[in-house]
Formats: structure tokens, C-alpha cells, sequence
């Protein structure tokens, strides 16, 4: 199991990670709320341990950020913040639980079984475009039945075009469900990773509008 922990206190985030490890869990730390990005566009996590007051940039923008991509990963907040109105923002943000600063470790790992099972037991609907699936909890792709390995990059261009199937996705949109941001990545990026997912999928799956996008047709 792999971990996210956003935390810019140092020693905090040392023992927190060395506790990680002691549990077998795997865990990568970004300080802030850019390298949290980084860390989430290049990798799929099982669970984020997120402080909200980071020394720049915002928890909750980076919790905004992973909710506007589609990414269901079970999120608990870690702050010092302990007033109502601060786990309500949190929590209507999109986290599935809130941890007050301080706290023992114990019941950090508690939380982090506990939201992973949740998360597990959500009811969230399968994207089924036969003979292939995307399953968005286990974030899992099967054509014919059979796994699927993407990147993290091709996962979240496939999903995008599968939710919005029948419709046309321009290039923009599909760079800010893959970056958080439009723009300011190679003009050929979205191109290559479509190529590489018709390579893995099939040619007949993502049909190119020219001038305009891409797009999964709804089956005939």
C-alpha cells in the first residue's frame, strides 16, 4: 500500500513517515502544495494524509485540485485546526475524515485502515464501453476481461473521455483532468498519450474531431 503525506513540518513529517514504514506501508512526502500536485499527476496512491496549513500554497487547493481530476483516492486531513467551521471546509471539499493535530500515531494508522476501507466499499459506477472497463475504485482498465497497465497520465485521459462519452473533449480539458492546469505542457503531450492508448486499447476507441478534440462515441 502506497501513501501520500503532504506536510510541510519536518520533524512532524519524519515521524510520520518512519511510523508509515514500520507498519510495511509505503509512503512518498511532498512538502508543499506544488510538489503534492507533482506527486499525484505521476503516481496512484491508496490514501492522502493532508495538513491544510502549508507554508505556501493551501491543503484544500490541493484537495480541490484532486476532486476536479476525478480522483476518488480517500483523502484525511491532518491540521491543528480543530474548530467546526475548518472541518466542515474540509470536509465539503472532499475529505473523508480530519485528524486534529496532535495525535497518536495509532490512531493515524486507525484512520488510514479505516478510510481505505470505505473507500473500497464505495458504490461508484464502473465505465463500461465493451469489451473494455474501467473500474474507478480499484482504478483498474480490463479489455476482453484482461488487465490493462496505464500510467497515471493515460488513466486520467481515459477517464475523462469515458465520462464525457458522446461528447467532444478539446485539448484543454483533457491537459487540466491530466496537469490541473491547461497549457504550459508539450503541444504534442495529449497527442502522444492518446496514441499510446490506442497502442494498449485498440484503434477504434478514441476518434480524433479535428480542430477540436478527441472523443468516445456511445456504442452503436
Amino acid at each position: 500500500m502506497n501513501l501520500l503525506l503532504v506536510e510541510d513540518d519536518a520533524m512532524l513529517a519524519e515521524a510520520i513517515c518512519d511510523g508509515i514504514c514500520q507498519q510495511g506501508w509505503r509512503i512518498d512526502h511532498a512538502l508543499d502544495a506544488g510538489a503534492a500536485r507533482s506527486r499525484l499527476v505521476e503516481h496512484a496512491y491508496a490514501a492522502v494524509l493532508l495538513d491544510i496549513g502549508l507554508g505556501t500554497g493551501s491543503g484544500l487547493d490541493v484537495l480541490r485540485y484532486l476532486r476536479g481530476r476525478y480522483d476518488t483516492v480517500p483523502v484525511l486531513i491532518l491540521t491543528a485546526r480543530g474548530q467546526l467551521s475548518d472541518r466542515i471546509r474540509g470536509l465539503d471539499a472532499g475529505a473523508d475524515d480530519y485528524l486534529v493535530k496532535p495525535f497518536q500515531l495509532a490512531e493515524l494508522f486507525a484512520r488510514v485502515r479505516a478510510v481505505i476501507r470505505r473507500s473500497e466499499g464505495q458504490v461508484v459506477p464502473s465505465y463500461i464501453h465493451a469489451p473494455l472497463v474501467l473500474d474507478p475504485v480499484r482504478r483498474q482498465v480490463t479489455l476482453d476481461n484482461e488487465p490493462v497497465a496505464l500510467s497515471v497520465h493515460e488513466y486520467q485521459l481515459l477517464l475523462t473521455l469515458l465520462k464525457r462519452r458522446g461528447h467532444i473533449v478539446t485539448r484543454d480539458e483533457l491537459e487540466l483532468a491530466i496537469y490541473g492546469h491547461p497549457g504550459g505542457v508539450g503541444s504534442n503531450t495529449v497527442s502522444v498519450f492518446v496514441h499510446q492508448l490506442r497502442r494498449k486499447l485498440g484503434d477504434g476507441l478514441i476518434h480524433t474531431v479535428h480542430g477540436h478534440g478527441y472523443t468516445v462515441k456511445d456504442p452503436a
